[in-house]
């Protein structure tokens, strides 16, 4: 498959290198002139610009921050072609590529690297990889198409909409990356510093993503990440409340029990892989029960579920 990559960052750089050693023929664009040139040398077939990179392709994917889209799509607006992205958040791109075929993606592979320089084409194996399926709006036989390509790369897709998908990662990364934000600045104090161990590194890993990145993808998501962080400070609150009880150990407790189980089974693990038809109310409600599938065939596709019933309790 002929297949343009544009943005080289960490996910785009990973994304051609993974589909280039996949077989693909993949040319790529960068609006940065070292990056497209680091590209370049590390053999890749990199064009001067949007239009040119995916002349002739019949797959464009867009890996470039959610504040450069409307660019990126009006130098793209007489594209033939199936597009997709990997943005971390899919309301506002499916709005601004209304009209088009359009199918929304998210890998959710990141780290706090970036660049091209951190690319790595083993990136996505095993990772979910949303892909968004609109009833009356995503043709289905384009979702498949990108279905069939990111699981050959080791991908786990996963249906919802895009709605479904911004409501599920502000809890999931969004506010998890503000609350890192606001733990890494107790850093300031130098005996902090020194005494910071395990815990705070997990618990602040994604603070060193570049701000604007973590600005782009959270002021994108804005509506929902502030119903979670709400929820999140609510529930902090409770913990306040607890400390200042007559008994603060005993009055912690309940407010830790449920998180504490819920993490120590936390990836659930898969279920039995079974077959499902392509069609759009079976693939919605398979990635509603945090199911996903792993291979497209002619006739069909194999899924698997998450083999607990924790998370309905």
């Amino acid at each position: 498959m002929h297949i343009a990559v544009i943005g080289l960052g960490l996910i785009g750089g990973s994304l051609l290198r993974a589909l280039v050693a996949a077989g693909h023929e993949v040319t790529g664009y960068d609006a940065d002139p070292a990056t497209r040139e680091l590209a370049r040398a590390a053999g890749h077939d990199i064009r001067e610009s949007a239009p040119e990179a995916t002349a002739g392709t019949e797959v464009a994917v867009l890996a470039v921050p959610l504040p450069a889209m409307p660019r990126v799509l009006a130098d793209l607006a007489g594209y033939p072609g199936l597009l997709t992205d990997v943005t971390s958040v899919k309301g506002p791109v499916r709005e601004l590529a209304a009209g088009r075929r359009f199918v929304g993606g998210h890998p959710m592979a990141g780290t706090e690297a970036s660049g091209f320089a951190a690319a790595d084409p083993g990136l996505f194996a095993g990772c979910v990889w949303v892909l968004c399926l609109e009833p009356h709006d995503t043709g289905l036989d384009d979702w498949l198409t990108l279905a069939r390509l990111y699981t050959a790369l080791g991908a786990r897709v996963l249906p919802i909409t895009a709605a479904e998908h911004d409501n599920a990662v502000a809890s999931i990364s969004h506010v998890p990356h503000l609350l890192a934000a606001a733990l890494a600045g107790t850093l300031e104090s130098p005996l902090n510093a020194a005494l910071a161990a395990g815990s705070f590194r997990d618990g602040t890993r994604v603070a060193a993503t570049r701000p604007e990145l973590t600005a782009a993808m959270c002021g994108g998501n804005a509506g929902e990440v502030l119903g979670e962080l709400r929820r999140v400070i609510d529930s902090l609150e409770r913990m306040r409340d607890a400390l200042e009880s007559g008994d603060p150990v005993r009055a912690l407790v309940p407010h830790l029990r449920r998180p504490a189980q819920l993490r120590r089974t936390w990836p659930p693990a898969a279920g039995v892989a079974d077959r499902i038809t392509a069609d759009a109310g079976a693939l919605l409600g398979l990635g509603r029960a945090g199911g996903w599938v792993t291979e497209v065939h002619d006739d069909g596709l194999t899924t698997m579920r998450p083999g607990t019933d924790l998370y309905r309790a």
